[in-house]
């Protein structure tokens, strides 16, 4: 059984459905890698997983925005620093933070769209007293039409996007830890 075959076998699991919740919780607090990519291999492996994947990545993009909140509103000084020195910069935070100062909503509508670190938002909103209920009702609303969205996508091309994966399973493994490792040399030099 070829490596491809098996991963997406693995997918079709209810535990992947966890994994695709916790890996979300971590996404929106610390982890620099999109929901999508947890959501794709369940998806294109079985397209009966796609609600129950959608819901699990919604819960918990949810629960990591409270969490990432929670550190900004209460632990900013300890945890919340340290989260930002490692995964972003004290310069990014301020930025975020200016843009949240002017632009408010429309911010967080677009990091929960758009792979802009929803994290540094979540944190910066709970720095900044952003009202928590506000907060999180636009995070949940927009985020979870983002991943429905995907899902939708996903359950839709399914076929296609399974012919790819293992056709090109090689190529993309490698792009996607190019891709990581790139990223995390400009998280660390920029």
């Amino acid at each position: 059984m070829k490596l491809s075959e098996y991963l997406l076998s693995r997918a079709e699991t209810r535990g992947y459905t966890w994994l695709v919740f916790l890996m979300t919780v971590c996404e929106s607090i610390f982890l620099f890698i999109p929901p999508e990519v947890f959501m794709t291999p369940p998806i294109i492996a079985n397209k009966k997983r796609a609600i129950p994947v959608v819901i699990a990545a919604s819960l918990g993009s949810i629960v990591g925005g409270i969490i990432a909140y929670c550190i900004g509103l209460w632990l900013f000084d300890s945890v919340g620093i340290w989260i930002i020195e490692n995964f972003a910069s004290m310069e990014k935070f301020e930025l975020a933070q200016n843009l949240f100062i002017r632009h408010g909503i429309f911010i967080i509508f677009l990091t929960a769209v758009t792979p802009v670190p929803y994290k540094l938002m979540a944190i910066t909103a709970g720095f900044m007293g952003f009202p928590a209920v506000l907060f999180l009702g636009l995070s949940a609303v927009f985020r979870t039409g983002r991943f429905a969205i995907v899902g939708y996508l996903l359950w839709r091309f399914q076929e296609r996007a399974n012919t790819i994966v293992k056709k090109f399973f090689w190529p993309l493994t490698a792009a996607a830890i190019l891709l990581a490792g790139f990223g995390i040399i400009l998280m660390f030099f920029i």
